[in-house]
Protein backbone atom coordinates (compact mmCIF):
# COMPACT_ATOMS: atom_id res chain seq x y z
CA UNK A 1 0.00 0.00 0.00
CA UNK A 2 1.20 3.85 -1.03
CA UNK A 3 1.67 6.01 2.20
CA UNK A 4 0.44 9.66 -0.07
CA UNK A 5 0.61 10.91 3.66
CA UNK A 6 4.73 11.48 3.27
CA UNK A 7 4.28 13.54 -0.09
CA UNK A 8 5.26 17.37 1.68
CA UNK A 9 1.58 19.19 1.30
CA UNK A 10 3.59 22.54 1.14
CA UNK A 11 5.36 21.28 -2.37
CA UNK A 12 2.28 19.24 -3.53
CA UNK A 13 0.10 22.23 -4.80
CA UNK A 14 0.85 22.15 -8.64
CA UNK A 15 1.67 25.89 -8.51
CA UNK A 16 4.23 25.68 -5.76
CA UNK A 17 5.51 21.77 -7.17
CA UNK A 18 6.37 24.49 -11.04
CA UNK A 19 8.10 26.91 -8.86
CA UNK A 20 10.26 24.60 -6.54
CA UNK A 21 11.36 22.69 -9.52
CA UNK A 22 12.57 26.53 -11.03
CA UNK A 23 14.53 27.07 -8.13
CA UNK A 24 15.61 23.56 -7.88
CA UNK A 25 17.27 24.39 -11.20
CA UNK A 26 19.10 27.17 -10.62
CA UNK A 27 20.02 29.17 -7.90
CA UNK A 28 18.24 32.21 -8.05
CA UNK A 29 15.23 33.72 -10.20
CA UNK A 30 13.55 36.93 -10.25
CA UNK A 31 10.14 37.39 -9.67
CA UNK A 32 9.19 38.53 -13.39
CA UNK A 33 11.46 35.69 -14.70
CA UNK A 34 8.94 32.92 -12.46
CA UNK A 35 6.12 35.39 -13.38
CA UNK A 36 7.06 34.85 -17.45
CA UNK A 37 8.06 31.12 -16.78
CA UNK A 38 5.16 29.92 -14.94
CA UNK A 39 2.55 32.53 -16.46
CA UNK A 40 0.84 32.90 -13.14
CA UNK A 41 -0.51 36.00 -12.22
CA UNK A 42 1.50 38.02 -9.63
CA UNK A 43 -1.63 37.63 -7.15
CA UNK A 44 -0.95 33.85 -7.73
CA UNK A 45 2.69 33.84 -7.88
CA UNK A 46 2.92 35.83 -4.46
CA UNK A 47 0.45 33.42 -2.71
CA UNK A 48 2.91 30.72 -3.36
CA UNK A 49 5.81 32.18 -3.07
CA UNK A 50 4.97 33.52 0.60
CA UNK A 51 3.24 30.01 1.65
CA UNK A 52 6.69 28.36 0.58
CA UNK A 53 8.77 31.27 2.21
CA UNK A 54 6.97 30.84 5.64
CA UNK A 55 7.36 27.04 5.18
CA UNK A 56 11.41 27.94 4.86
CA UNK A 57 11.41 26.31 1.64
CA UNK A 58 12.27 29.66 0.10
CA UNK A 59 14.66 32.83 0.33
CA UNK A 60 14.40 36.15 -0.87
CA UNK A 61 16.19 38.98 -1.64
CA UNK A 62 15.10 42.49 -2.53
CA UNK A 63 17.36 45.01 -4.50
CA UNK A 64 16.72 48.48 -5.62
CA UNK A 65 18.59 48.98 -8.44
CA UNK A 66 16.67 51.91 -10.01
CA UNK A 67 13.40 49.90 -9.65
CA UNK A 68 12.91 47.50 -6.94
CA UNK A 69 13.54 43.45 -7.88
CA UNK A 70 13.23 40.48 -6.21
CA UNK A 71 14.80 37.56 -6.34
CA UNK A 72 14.07 34.10 -5.12
CA UNK A 73 16.36 31.16 -4.07
CA UNK A 74 15.53 27.25 -2.63
CA UNK A 75 16.86 27.69 1.21
CA UNK A 76 19.11 24.20 2.17
CA UNK A 77 15.60 23.24 3.73
CA UNK A 78 13.49 23.57 0.94
CA UNK A 79 16.31 22.01 -1.36
CA UNK A 80 16.19 19.12 1.02
CA UNK A 81 12.32 19.13 1.40
CA UNK A 82 12.46 19.14 -2.76
CA UNK A 83 14.68 16.06 -2.97
CA UNK A 84 12.67 14.31 -0.44
CA UNK A 85 9.15 14.81 -2.41
CA UNK A 86 10.79 13.35 -5.57
CA UNK A 87 12.46 10.18 -4.07
CA UNK A 88 9.13 9.46 -2.60
CA UNK A 89 7.72 10.39 -5.90
CA UNK A 90 9.98 7.85 -7.42
CA UNK A 91 9.40 5.17 -4.57
CA UNK A 92 5.58 5.13 -5.80
CA UNK A 93 6.60 4.78 -9.76
CA UNK A 94 9.08 2.41 -8.74
CA UNK A 95 6.44 0.13 -6.80
CA UNK A 96 4.35 -0.30 -9.27
CA UNK A 97 6.32 0.47 -12.69
CA UNK A 98 5.65 -2.92 -14.56
CA UNK A 99 8.09 -5.86 -15.28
Amino acid sequence: MIDFSQLDKVIHEKGRLAIMSLLAARPEWRFQDLKTELSMSDGNLVTHLRTLHKAGYVSLTKEHDGRPQTSYALTDRGREAFLGYVAVLESIVLKHKPS
